[in-house]
């Protein structure tokens, strides 16, 4: 064990560790569960330390040595050298000032080390004096949350959102000469092609994608520059613009300076607004999901129009049962980031004054969201979306579906024809029988009026295969 020091007193800390006195403390502070801040949060917060490291040398509130030290030690923190020096609960100071002196303290005894010096926060780099310079845990913290969720919705869910979207136009072109029975409440409706339906979820995906896209421009104005309370005491003006410039060309991200800095640091509506979105993706996957499990019910006693890949068996007592276990796993992260979303909600409503008192708990809910709905996605496209087959029962079904009888209606009236529909369902002969029956049409007017390929149009919801998707 080794001493270190903050303005309460001395606290021991392993010999070993980076951190320091007020991380320490921390840890004692809120034994809370087992969940640490995520590392894409931490690596922004070091890819901020070092870029400000930097502004604050060209500001000349630095010397190059102590400017030179930081900016190597934060870089380590921001490419992952050191996650596992971040030991504090996410149920910590709502305004995450505990992660920042966490991040201060790393950074300031790395840079000790690199300038020759013991591991420690005490050496000639202090982790308030040079780290934190020109910076609160009020601005940092929000800011740094930004950036994260920025970095991961393009780096990573925007991505497997692409990677979904592809497969499903893949099987939207495979499967659009499959026709099959339309169903509305659940009840059987006109016929619809297998590969419209698949267009309908690629299209879904599309928009879910382009809205958290939005989000990222959204994302970019920042709290920095505002520090305790949004006046931006002690800090230089030009600090915020020369930090973020350097991030915004390091990343490409429209990373800047907010406009409105007693919003930014006394709301999170950005945030909830992220989350929305993700809320949204979440619905409209579950949608995706259900249908597929649905449509692949089975295999003799369900729908079973489609048939999913085999993955693995499905029961302990039931030999040869196979589960779509890929979709229910996406199904529980939906469940799971739909709850996430009323936590960052509730959390939004703690803006209190001057600063919202949340910030940790939106930063784990809001990447942890982005995290597993991109793991989800890219699993159900791999393992589910790719080797999915249409089977003969959607297509044996139409000729049986009652609501074919929707394209007579226009020939011998909606009475009769809803006439039609009633005596086909009670004696279980087909429209066209009926029709044939029961109406003055001829053979040749009948089958074109119930011609299937005539019902489904021409592909108004998307191009046929040969045009791509």
């Amino acid at each position: 064990m080794r001493i270190e020091r903050d303005t309460m007193g001395v606290v021991e800390v392993a010999s070993d560790a980076y951190f320091g006195a007020q991380t320490a403390r921390a840890v004692q502070n809120f034994p809370i569960g087992t969940v640490t801040m995520p590392p894409a949060f931490i690596h922004a917060l070091g890819r901020l330390k070092e870029a400000a490291a930097r502004a604050n040398l060209e500001l000349g509130d630095l010397d190059q040595r102590r400017s030179g030290a930081i900016t190597e030690a934060a870089a380590e923190v921001a490419r992952g050298q050191f996650d596992d020096q971040f030991p504090i609960s996410v149920f910590q100071t709502g305004s995450g000032t505990s992660s920042n002196m966490n991040a201060n303290e790393v950074i300031a005894s790395r840079a000790n080390e690199i300038l020759g010096g013991k591991r420690s926060t005490t050496g000639e780099v202090h982790p308030n004096d040079h780290v934190n310079r020109g910076q609160s845990s009020n601005d940092i913290i929000p800011t740094a949350i930004h950036l994260a969720i920025m970095t991961e919705l393009r780096d990573d869910l925007l991505l497997a959102l692409a990677e979904l979207e592809t497969g499903l136009r893949q099987k939207a072109r495979e499967f659009w000469p499959v026709i099959k029975t339309g169903r509305t409440h659940l009840q059987d409706a006109t016929p619809i092609r297998l590969g419209q339906e698949f267009v309908g979820f690629a299209d879904a995906v599309k928009l879910g994608a382009e809205r958290l896209r939005s989000q990222i421009d959204l994302l970019g104005p920042v709290a920095l520059g505002g520090t305790a309370v949004g006046t931006g005491i002690n800090c230089d003006p030009n600090f915020p613009r020369l930090v973020l410039s350097r991030i915004a060309h390091d990343t490409g991200l429209p990373v800047r300076e907010t406009d409105h800095h007693f919003v930014g640091q006394s709301t999170i509506d950005a945030l909830v607004s992220t989350s929305g979105s993700l809320r949204t993706l979440a619905v409209t996957l579950t949608k995706i999901a259900n249908d597929i499990r649905w449509m692949s019910s089975g295999p003799r006693a369900g729908l079973g129009e489609i048939e999913l890949p085999e993955l693995q068996p499905g029961s302990s007592i039931m030999p040869g049962k196979v589960n779509p276990v890929a979709a229910e796993a996406l199904l529980m992260v939906c469940a799971q980031v739909i709850g996430f979303d009323l936590t960052v909600t509730v959390a939004g409503q703690a803006g209190n004054f001057e600063l919202n008192v949340m910030l940790p708990v939106v930063a784990y809910d809001l990447l942890q969201s982005v995290d597993l709905l991109a793991a989800a996605c890219r699993t159900f496209a791999r393992n589910v979306i790719l080797g999915l087959r249409a089977t003969a029962r959607g297509p044996e079904m139409v000729e049986k579906g009652l609501m074919l009888v929707t394209a007579l209606a226009p020939a011998i009236g909606y009475e009769r024809a809803a006439a039609v529909a009633k005596e086909a369902h009670k004696s279980g002969m087909t429209v066209r029988e009926l029709a044939r029956e029961r109406t003055d049409l001829s053979d040749d007017q009948i089958d074109r009026l119930l011609d299937p390929e005539s019902m489904v149009g021409s592909g108004r919801d998307g191009p046929p295969p040969s045009a791509g998707g």
